[in-house]
């Protein structure tokens, strides 16, 4: 399929202007997404989180698919927007009518953390950005009380989280409420980029604004203590019906659970010798543990202190690009900025934001560092800066931003799925593999650790959600049981092998996409070579499938295939 070519400017079509327009108002109904992608708005504003805002939502949503419906498709780009964007918003109102969103509390991606989150991309340079941000510092209150008023509503229509969530995020709301938290540090260190001091009417007025902030979400934390956890549910699982919904949404693909389930067993265990085969190379009979006992005793590995690790990322990065973009790939030039960082928050994770759409804001890598955590082994981390960065998560969805004489906003800046991206930069870590980049048997290790967790995941959620018997036969999966399987299978410390846990359980279907997701991209490639033969170029094959932008996994496949 020849859906991009970013050098001849293809004229926008009707279906194209469906989803411009789309952006335009998603834009409107959530600020936060003009932040994201770059572009003009109420920056300072707040979506309505409350359910009337919901419902707005829900009906521009409809409005669009019936448009897409009647509109006819002039070409492959038009097919491929069409197709997904469709289906984006029909598994989102299926979603909303199954009443996710009035449950929506999880560890890692509810609004408890994305009205904090959008601080870490709002512009900071100039005097205007901080009024900005103070702006919206006061505003936080009201999104607050949306958000607490959706959460009523589902208490009132017995659609409540799990208490084990409740109880996790409580503890975060603590801590951005706290007179040390978040919003005090943040703006307590307000300047403007290239030196220079506020004008002490805006220092007033981010102080204010911090204040506002904290309380906000200490009113938030006291609705979780006092109304939401007594209401709360016991059981972790979603069950069937909703994993299924959830493994869609993510995926962009429908998939045989217990068929994936039976592979990831397998894919483990495959892991597992694969390791096994390599910590022999790094100490002759060594098990693996004892191979990582050697690589975290080599001092040469071990990176002191947030300072250490954020130059390091930065350079290996940099080195990356300058390498495959010479021979690899063809990387454009605004691409090849990516900005490493440490994040300000101590949640755990390691993350990528896109650039905005013009670039002015670069790519970037975060790392969420917990509390504590004060050295880092490179054998771990060098396959996770291939995987945020290049040829992973950055070149992914850079190269959709930059493709913009051919991609629509919508399909630059926020089509996709988890599978597609996460899958990507899973199949990327291989890819570096197979280019040298992990000779070294401490990285190839260090790779194979993050394959292993990842496989670990495909079991441990499809087996907790679909309420699966334990490997050892002892019932069903549980939150004990799954914490000492991730332990067993991760070489990770506690508090981190915690919050994945406790991540896997408040949100179905995202931690698998990943393995999953890299497990079709492997089968796409392969049915691309089987079909061009002789002619088989994986630079070209790259480059096509990068050139669709994000999309589900079903239209990525079907659009290779036409």
């Amino acid at each position: 399929m020849s859906d991009t070519s970013n050098e001849a400017v293809r004229q926008p079509t009707e279906i194209d202007r469906i989803a411009e327009e789309w952006v335009t108002t998603l834009a409107e109904l959530d600020p936060d997404v003009a932040i994201w992608i770059g572009l003009p708005g109420r920056h300072g504003e707040y979506a309505d989180t409350s359910p009337a805002g919901h419902e707005r939502y829900v009906t521009e949503a409809r409005k669009v698919v019936d448009a897409l419906q009647a509109a006819t498709p002039v070409d492959d780009v038009d097919w491929v927007t069409k197709t997904d964007l469709t289906s984006d918003l029909t598994l989102w109102l299926e979603a909303s009518d199954a009443g996710l969103w009035k449950r929506d509390v999880n560890v890692i991606a509810s609004p408890a953390q994305e009205l904090r989150n959008v601080y870490d991309l709002m512009p900071t340079a100039t005097e205007a950005d901080w009024s900005t941000i103070a702006e919206k510092l006061g505003n936080l209150p009201g999104a607050v009380e949306g958000y607490i008023e959706t959460l009523r509503l589902g208490i009132r229509d017995g659609d409540v989280p799990a208490k084990r969530q409740v109880r996790e995020v409580l503890e975060q709301l603590g801590r951005h409420a706290a007179d040390d938290g978040f919003f005090f540090t943040f703006t307590g260190d307000a300047a403007p980029e290239g030196g220079g001091d506020l004008p002490e009417s805006l220092k007033a007025d981010l102080a204010s604004g911090a204040e506002t902030a904290a309380a906000a979400y200490g009113r938030l934390a006291g609705f979780f203590r006092d109304e939401l956890e007594p209401a709360a549910r016991q059981e972790d699982a979603f069950g069937r019906e909703l994993y299924e919904l959830q493994s869609r949404r993510f995926l962009g693909a429908k998939i045989d659970l217990d068929e994936t389930y039976e592979w990831g067993i397998e894919e483990l265990s495959r892991m597992v010798e694969e390791q096994n085969r390599i910590a022999n190379e790094i100490k002759p009979g060594a098990t693996v543990e004892e191979a990582i006992a050697v690589l975290d005793a080599d001092p040469k590995r071990i990176l002191k202190g947030t300072d250490a690790l954020q130059q390091w990322m930065q350079q290996l990065s940099d080195r990356a690009v300058e390498e495959l973009s010479r021979s690899h790939f063809d990387i454009p030039d605004p691409v090849k900025k990516l900005e490493c960082r440490i994040a300000p928050t101590q949640e755990g994770g390691i993350y990528y934001t896109s650039p905005s759409d013009d670039f002015s804001r670069a790519g970037r890598m975060w790392w969420s560092v917990p509390e504590g955590v004060t050295e880092f082994g490179t054998w771990r981390e060098t396959t996770t800066v291939y995987h945020e960065g290049v040829p992973g998560h950055h070149l992914q969805l850079g190269q959709a931003v930059y493709n913009r004489a051919t991609l629509n906003t919508w399909r630059r800046q926020l089509a996709g799925t988890s599978g597609h991206a996460e899958g990507w930069a899973l199949y990327a870590e291989r890819l570096m593999e197979e280019l040298g980049y992990l000779d070294d048997p401490g990285d190839r290790l260090g790779m194979l650790d993050g394959q292993r967790m990842r496989a670990a995941r495909v079991v441990l959620d499809i087996g907790v959600h679909l309420g699966k018997p334990r490997l050892d036969g002892n019932g069903k999966w549980d939150f004990d049981y799954a914490f000492e399987f991730m332990k067993k299978n991760v070489n990770m410390n506690e508090p981190f092998v915690r919050f994945e846990v406790n991540r896997y359980f408040g949100w179905p279907g995202q931690a698998p996409s990943y393995k999953v997701g890299q497990r079709i991209w492997e089968q796409l490639r392969d049915e691309y070579r089987e079909r061009q033969g002789d002619a088989y170029s994986a630079k070209e094959f790259h480059r096509k499938a990068l050139d669709l932008g994000g999309v589900g996994l079903d239209t990525l496949r079907e659009a290779l295939r036409r």
